[in-house]
């Protein structure tokens, strides 16, 4: 079974703020957001005053604002420069392996795993950096495994309208690791297949193939 915890070098460059909260939600202030955060703090039994605490509230709303970044970027615009010098190159294109790092909207708990973008090109690429960028700018958003699954997907095939997308993503959720019913060691496994990775099962066993055996298993997802 992969092991979705390995330890990062941190960026000791991004502070990120997200740029506009949902729709007709008025954003706080950051006072309002530091204010939360002690209060939290008080709610947990614990003192915001003292020492070891004073800097929290700060360290906190500044960690959502890298944690939740993706909000304030549109991955459609990120995906539009794409190259068709291509030298009839039509085959799968597969970037594998991209960690990332995102939280569950139901108890803003990490979700820590890799994604696989596989797409078969029709006429034009995209540069592979943009692929990982795109996982980045959907994990930077509260999320469930499941939607943030076919966002990837679906963004991917409108912007690029390949022949076929599949998006595999497998991860472990701290939301059931940590607390409730603490299984560690579990991950979660989702998929979304378009255009002939759907409906071509020789298509779409190829891409599989590439892809390998997902967190242990038997690897019959065809």
């Amino acid at each position: 079974m992969p092991s979705f915890a390995e330890p990062t070098a941190p960026n000791t460059n991004v502070q990120k703020i997200p740029a506009r909260p949902a729709s007709g939600v008025r954003r706080p202030s950051r006072e309002e957001a530091l204010e939360a955060v002690r209060t939290l703090i008080r709610w947990a039994g614990d003192d915001p005053g003292r020492e070891g605490l004073l800097g929290t509230p700060d360290r906190v709303v500044r960690s959502y604002g890298e944690f939740f970044s993706g909000y304030g970027e549109d991955p459609v615009a990120l995906l539009q420069r794409t190259f068709e010098e291509m030298d009839g190159y039509d085959e799968i294109v597969m970037l594998k392996d991209i960690r990332f790092e995102s939280h569950c909207e139901h108890h803003i708990a990490p979700i820590i795993g890799k994604v696989h973008i596989a797409y078969l090109p029709n006429n034009r690429v995209v540069g592979i950096s943009k692929l990982a960028r795109l996982v980045e700018v959907y994990a930077k958003r509260l999320q469930i495994q499941e939607k943030m699954t076919a966002q990837i997907a679906n963004t991917l095939d409108e912007v690029l309208q390949p022949k076929g997308v599949a998006v595999m993503i497998e991860a472990a959720h701290q939301c059931m690791t940590t607390r409730g019913v603490h299984k560690p060691g579990v991950s979660l496994v989702t998929s979304r297949m378009l255009g002939l990775f759907r409906t071509d099962p020789t298509t779409r066993r190829e891409v599989l193939s590439m892809i390998g055996t997902p967190a242990g298993g038997n690897g019959d997802y065809a």
